[in-house]
């Protein structure tokens, strides 16, 4: 019996173009993935670097004066300042010191957030990675060790800053079919707090 075998190309085109199309956006978004990536670390470095010749975000911080306790010259401990955390939740930027490094000595007088400081941080690191919003951003400030109590050149801490990025969604092509999404894990950059006064448009 003779078979007819037209239409064989196309149905065997038809059972691989799922699989073709899967391996080709697969390709494509591990190209943006890795692009994305790369740009949010960039921007948490640039976030970090302008951040340090920047005015301290948490202001009391940075007026804080521990010679009276701790004596002049004395190095600053982790009991009078630990850690301080700034981050925004909607449109209010708030910093606090986490749990796990509560310093009631500083904790209690960190006065009102720098806003205008924290924003143009994030505006310096949206122009590398636009993927990174306000809300995704967070910058502590920790004790490094080397700050001395009474210093008479500025702020009497001289903390290590830590800019995070996390929480910046993802979307795959193959995933945009299904709306769905994932978050990308958190990148950060750490840089020696400098002078901690000025603004960030004088960062290089």
């Amino acid at each position: 019996m003779l078979r007819c075998d037209r239409g064989a190309s196309a149905a065997e085109f038809a059972l691989v173009l799922p699989v073709f199309l899967l391996f080709l956006f697969g390709i494509i978004d591990v190209g943006r993935y890795m692009w994305t990536l790369n740009t949010a670390e960039k921007a948490t470095q640039m976030g970090a670097r302008a951040a340090v010749v920047s005015n301290f975000v948490p202001t009391g911080l940075s007026t804080k004066e521990f010679g009276a306790v701790l004596g002049q010259g004395a190095p600053i401990t982790l009991a009078e300042f630990d850690r301080v955390q700034c981050s925004k939740s909607g449109s209010t930027v708030s910093c606090n010191c986490p749990t796990g490094y509560t310093s009631p000595a500083v904790c209690s007088t960190l006065g009102t957030p720098d806003s205008t400081t924290f924003n143009a941080i994030v505006t310096r690191m949206r122009r590398i990675a636009p993927a990174i919003s306000e809300t995704n951003v967070v910058i502590n400030y920790t004790n490094s060790g080397l700050g001395y109590a009474g210093d008479p050149n500025g702020a009497d801490v001289a903390p290590l800053v830590t800019v995070s990025a996390s929480n910046i969604v993802f979307t795959p092509l193959i995933f945009q079919f299904f709306g769905a999404s994932f978050s990308m894990p958190t990148i950060s950059a750490t840089l020696t707090m400098e002078d901690g006064q000025g603004a960030v448009e004088h960062a290089n």
